[in-house]
């Protein structure tokens, strides 16, 4: 069955942090500076095994395209994963990302119709639509399944089993912030993870042929309805 990612706060994540048989809870807080007040960006944190390889969980995944925009605008995934592109506007559309190491386009489809594409390679996936030049929305897809949002206040959690990890917060407009840390059992702190995004530029992308888009793409009358 395929799992609709709630679109709160434009944010969406696989909720796999599952509680281990053994293991330990980590907590901690992501902290965030330069980012204008009332701005709502996504923050996403994720923990990767140090020894040993990770296990992921790969799932269905819906990134709806209404009201010409994606939502959730942010999605976080296991590797493996496959993610759904239905289109509930009445208009076309089309999801394209020129993001390596696997670039796609999922071409030009109508109203009522849906496509999607399974996301093997771990990346940042920046996706758009190739005649809506506001539709923006990115895909994290992690070579793991421990993955979880913080809430309005920073706060997050994970349930992880024994070993050692690295720890990463991560957010569109800055760096991404590591942590390593070792979980034996019990409730474990991770150090503050610090976001700095003051130095973030937000620019006019491309369209899936590497230029600029037409101007008539900016013109809300030109949709044909289907």
């Amino acid at each position: 069955m395929k799992r609709r990612i709630p679109a709160l706060l434009g944010i969406g994540i696989a909720c796999l942090s599952c509680q281990p048989a053994t293991g330990a809870t980590a907590s901690g807080h992501v902290r965030t500076v330069g980012r204008p007040e009332r701005s709502v960006v996504a923050t996403i944190v994720f923990a990767e095994p140090l020894e040993g390889q990770s296990p992921t969980r790969p799932g269905r995944y819906t990134m709806t395209q209404r009201n010409k925009m994606f939502m959730p605008r942010v999605l976080a995934v296991p590797a493996g994963s496959t993610v759904g592109f239905p289109n509930e506007d009445l208009i076309f559309h089309n999801v394209f990302s020129l993001s390596r190491p696997s670039p796609f386009d999922l071409g030009l489809y109508r109203a009522g119709s849906s496509k999607e594409r399974i996301f093997s390679e771990p990346a940042t996936y920046h996706v758009f639509c190739n005649i809506h030049p506001q539709m923006a929305a990115v895909i994290l897809v992690l070579p793991t399944s421990y993955i979880t949002e913080p809430d309005a206040a920073g706060a997050y959690r994970l349930d992880l089993p024994p070993g050692r990890y690295r720890v990463t917060a991560w957010s569109e407009r800055s760096q991404p912030v590591t942590a390593e840390l070792n979980v034996s059992s019990g409730s474990v702190t991770v150090p503050e993870l610090t976001l700095d995004e003051s130095r973030f530029v937000g620019l006019p992308h491309k369209n899936k042929y590497g230029q600029d888009y037409p101007k008539t793409a900016y013109d809300p009358l030109r949709d044909r309805k289907f």
